[in-house]
């Protein structure tokens, strides 16, 4: 391939991945952060779930 060709190629190839950048970085700032409250509902959820599972009794061996 022509150097000049593939040096266009590659400008091209890099203004596209600049912008796919860009518009990932604003998708992920308008994102809603998870808040604290939700994140603490969640993991007192996981731990009563826990702790209201049946023990499993223990094997001697």
């Amino acid at each position: 391939m022509h150097p000049e060709t593939l040096l266009a190629l590659n400008r091209l190839r890099t203004a596209e991945l600049r912008a796919e950048a860009d518009a990932y970085r604003l998708a992920t700032a308008c994102r809603r952060p998870s808040s604290l409250r939700t994140r603490l509902g969640w993991t007192l959820v996981e731990v009563g779930l826990r702790l209201a599972a049946t023990p499993k009794p223990a094997v001697a061996h």
